[in-house]
């Protein structure tokens, strides 16, 4: 093994029942480097670095650590290794303090009792390292944004002197600013010595801070290459087997009667005077910072969230759904940003999630017919390309790719005329984008109306007909097609 490798994956093959999730996969880390490890979902990246972490056992190959032979049997054993993973639902305690979690393994220093004056101290030292001085050692972590969160997160690895941090999709619900200073911090760690593997779809960000990529695509080993010497198109040919020439794909729908107007709606504290409208077959953007009111706005449309006042109006008569299961009657479709929580039953078949809002196609007489909505979930998963082995199997047991189509496949199987879209694509592989944005332009043409949301600038360029822009609970502006630009959404956005 070359001395400048801190980590080595020889051959790596791993079976799930009878999938195969990775085949003679090899991977080197170097020393001191950001290695980005890319593949659309479903290619195996989670699964390679679950071997690394402990948390699934190789079936076959070797892992070798600063030159020497080793067996990783559970999580402990790689954070004793100097291995640890930033996932992307972080494992902190919400209900103890920054300084509890951070060091969480190692609370007491000697003797039977917790020096507090002590541990507070330590975890102050440990975040103004990464130049977080303003986080209260004393706070509540679940008090916390996402990014200080993962700041406590970071911590909490490094004070287990670890020689090897991955981060599994850090920036997926983070604003600009916060990526920016996240980008800050994993340079210091690299400066400091430690080794960073960095998975993420956003290959921006991996052009811009990686220094060696890894592909995988389908389990298998692809190739690893500097990052100066490649492309965004070259990459993405390299992780879907074929160029994606038009990422975005040509609009042909046909606008035509407003299907719904908003006015001068408030809910809570996060919704103030908001008004807008959409019309059938129309792509309208909802962009914004996180934290921008967006989402509320949205449930409280649907029924999810109490309205305080202002009026909806869908299809020329005033509504005033009173939960989730009226706006669905009504064919409205809310297509959460959080799959894993609110948008699947994960613990429950890829059969019954599908047609879990759609249950009247499937049943007569309140007696489901099991064999047609078998037929029928198959039918409708293949048209929107979706990789599973059985309509039996768990929504979990997917990629998060593939878990994003079901939660998509459950509001086609609706019969929607009006469908939201809360970050469609987030945690989505370029070639499964692809794939989602030609679903949306599909309903728009078949003259459902359609709102995203996304935090993505290119993503609401690229797939709508305009932009509504909110910032701190209100409309800021609204943007037309042919204004679109990350430019004109930033000044919005910031109340510039």
């Amino acid at each position: 093994m070359q001395n400048d490798y801190i980590v080595e994956m020889s051959n790596i093959s791993k079976h799930f029942g009878g999938v195969k999730a990775l085949t003679d996969v090899s991977m080197g880390i170097k020393k001191g480097e950001i290695h980005a490890l890319i593949g659309e979902n479903g290619a195996g990246k989670s699964t390679l670095m679950k071997i690394l972490a402990g948390a699934y056992q190789k079936d076959e190959g070797q892992i070798l650590i600063e030159g020497k032979e080793v067996k990783i049997a559970s999580p402990k054993n790689a954070m004793d290794l100097g291995i640890s993973v930033i996932y992307q639902e972080f494992m902190l305690a919400p209900d103890l303090s920054v300084a509890e979690n951070i060091f969480i393994d190692k609370l007491v220093e000697s003797g039977m009792f917790i020096n507090w004056k002590s541990l507070k101290r330590r975890a102050k030292e440990q975040l103004v390292k990464l130049g977080f001085e303003d986080i209260d050692p004393d706070a509540k972590v679940g008090s916390l944004s996402v990014a200080y969160q993962q700041i406590v997160e970071i911590c909490k690895c490094l004070t287990r002197n670890s020689k090897v941090l991955v981060f599994d999709e850090p920036t997926a619900v983070l604003t600009f600013s916060e990526i920016q200073k996240l980008f800050d911090i994993i340079r210091k760690l690299k400066n400091n010595g430690v080794s960073i593997v960095y998975i993420s779809h956003r290959l921006e960000e991996l052009l811009e801070l990686s220094d060696r990529i890894t592909v995988l695509k389908d389990g298998k080993y692809v190739d690893t290459v500097v990052t100066s010497s490649i492309n965004k198109e070259q990459l993405v040919s390299m992780m879907v087997g074929r160029e994606i020439t038009h990422l975005f794909p040509e609009r042909h729908a046909k606008i035509g009667e407003e299907i719904l107007r908003v006015e001068n709606l408030s809910a809570g504290s996060m919704v103030n005077d908001v008004s807008f409208s959409v019309r059938r077959g129309e792509v309208v953007g909802f962009s914004g910072l996180v934290g921008s009111g967006r989402t509320e706005t949205m449930r409280a449309i649907f029924g999810a969230d109490k309205r305080d006042s202002g009026k909806v109006i869908y299809f020329g008569k005033e509504v005033h759904f009173k939960d989730p299961r009226e706006a669905i009657k009504n064919g409205l479709g809310l297509l959460t940003e959080d799959r894993k929580k609110q948008g699947l039953l994960l613990e429950q078949s890829i059969r019954i999630n599908t047609t879990l809002a759609s249950l009247s196609k499937v049943k007569k007489l309140d007696i489901i017919n099991h064999k047609k909505e078998k037929s029928y979930v198959k039918e409708l998963l293949a048209d929107i390309s979706t990789k599973y082995g059985s309509t039996e199997h768990n929504a979990n047991s997917l990629s998060g790719g593939n878990q994003q189509k079901i939660a998509l496949a459950k509001w086609l199987a609706a019969d929607c005329k009006l469908i939201i879209f809360d970050e469609p694509t987030r945690g989505v592989d370029v070639g499964a984008k692809t794939e989602i944005y030609r679903i949306i332009n599909r309903i728009a043409e078949e003259g459902v109306g359609v709102i995203v949301i996304s935090s993505e600038m290119t993503e609401i360029i690229g797939i709508c007909d305009r932009a509504i822009v909110m910032r701190n609970g209100s409309v800021e502006g609204e943007v037309k097609k042919s204004d679109l630009s990350e430019n004109n959404l930033i000044k919005l956005a910031m109340g510039v």
